[in-house]
């Protein structure tokens, strides 16, 4: 009896719905474990990479001391026109707010009793004309009749004397003519001054200058403008004492320091000023030096009596240093930067402060050129000990384009790609 044939290894096999899942679980961690095997695993006890802060390079120069004191706006020259002639007001010739120029007419005055005036003036002077005439010629006859001496010394004297007399009267009625003129020019008022006028204080039909000169209105020349400002006086002495010494020189090498005009809204004015003069009185009450400036003004934007800030220039620092105001630690101790070494260790040191320009302070003492100062990443040196190396890269002001990188830590293993700022 024949034996049944055996089915061929290469026939599939056929598995149940259990086994299929069996198989499929141990197909999945056999791919995990070879997925797991394919990263190299971290070296057990490594040293984290030293942190990335941003850092200026010192670089000194020589840096203009920008003081910012307050100030007022005042009009450079300022005139009250008054009336000179009693009168009614008949009319005003101006617009109020608008520029006049000097000897522009501004009002007229009922002028009715000063011309009547010349006009008695003038009489009068062609009576003493007549009477000197008279004089003249008598003089003239009696000339060589004393001669003569067909009559007496003392008529000939006497008619002299009256020729005189009517001389010194035709000047009297020539001055007299004079200041009726002048008084009848009175009532037309002029400007005296090139300038802004404001409004007027009088009306017409109003009866001004009676008594006593009646305010009609106010011109001022607002172009250039002053601005009063007040200095102390132990901050000025200190600046004239650090000038002489040679330690500051003067703004400019000019005897004019140069002024800028902080407005209210905090934008500075397009045209710069130069200072005029520094008073000599201290005010007693407190302790400040007057200081006037100049400043032009065309378009007529600043106004007199408005309150300013008034950056003013009066020396420069020779080699000094300017950092930004976020790079220095200001205690009661004294002020300190952070520096980072050539080895990439950061340290504290000591610095002297004159004053802020541009929002950066000027430094005076305790840097020297080709240091570097931490500007940003200050969180992250909270965090490590004294002479913690880290990597300083260069530090942008926001918005600026990014640099390279200014140096590597010690230890690190590739420099740090350049960033605006290091992250805090």
């Amino acid at each position: 009896m024949p034996r049944p044939s055996v089915a061929p290894s290469f026939l599939p096999v056929r598995f149940g719905r259990q086994q299929s899942l069996v198989l499929a679980a141990v197909l999945a961690l056999f791919l995990a474990g070879c997925g797991k095997g394919s990263a190299p695993a971290a070296a057990p006890g490594a040293a984290p990479p030293p942190p990335q802060v941003g850092v200026v390079t010192v670089t000194p120069g020589d840096v203009g001391l920008v003081t910012e004191l307050p100030g007022r706006l005042e009009a450079s020259r300022v005139a009250q026109v008054r009336a000179r002639a009693a009168g009614i007001l008949q009319k005003r010739l101006f617009r109020e707010g608008s520029d006049v120029k000097a000897g522009q007419p501004l009002f007229t005055i009922d002028s009715a009793p000063y011309a009547a005036a010349v006009a008695s003036a003038r009489a009068g002077q062609a009576r003493a004309e007549a009477n000197l005439a008279q004089a003249t010629a008598l003089a003239d006859r009696y000339k060589p009749l004393v001669e003569a001496n067909a009559i007496s010394k003392q008529e000939y004297a006497n008619a002299v004397a009256s020729q005189k007399q009517a001389a010194a009267d035709v000047a009297l009625g020539k001055a007299n003519v004079q200041t009726a003129n002048i008084t009848l020019g009175y009532a037309s008022v002029t400007a005296p001054i090139s300038g802004r006028i404001g409004r007027s204080l009088v009306t017409e039909g109003a009866l001004v200058g009676q008594g006593d000169a009646t305010q009609l209105a106010v011109i001022q020349q607002i172009d250039p403008v002053y601005v009063n400002f007040t200095q102390s006086a132990s901050d000025a002495l200190k600046l004239r004492a650090a000038m002489q010494s040679g330690q500051f020189k003067r703004a400019s090498g000019s005897s004019a320091a140069s002024v800028k005009i902080v407005l209210e809204d905090g934008s500075e004015y397009a045209r710069p000023g130069r200072l005029l003069f520094t008073d000599l009185t201290v005010d007693p009450t407190t302790g400040q030096i007057t200081l006037r400036a100049e400043v032009p003004n065309p378009d007529g934007q600043l106004l007199p009596g408005l309150y300013v800030r008034v950056r003013v220039e009066q020396a420069q620092a020779t080699n000094a240093i300017t950092l930004p105001q976020q790079a220095v630690t200001r205690t009661q101790q004294g002020d300190e930067v952070t520096v980072v070494g050539p080895d990439g260790k950061i340290s504290k040191r000591k610095i002297t402060i004159s004053g802020s320009q541009n929002n950066k302070w000027v430094v005076l003492d305790g840097l020297k050129a080709g240091e570097q100062v931490v500007v940003d990443g200050f969180q992250k040196l909270q965090r490590l000990p004294p002479g913690a190396t880290v990597n300083a890269v260069a530090w942008q002001p926001p918005g600026a384009a990014p640099a390279p990188a200014v140096a590597a830590s010690a230890g690190a293993s590739a420099p740090a790609p350049a960033s605006s700022a290091a992250a805090k």
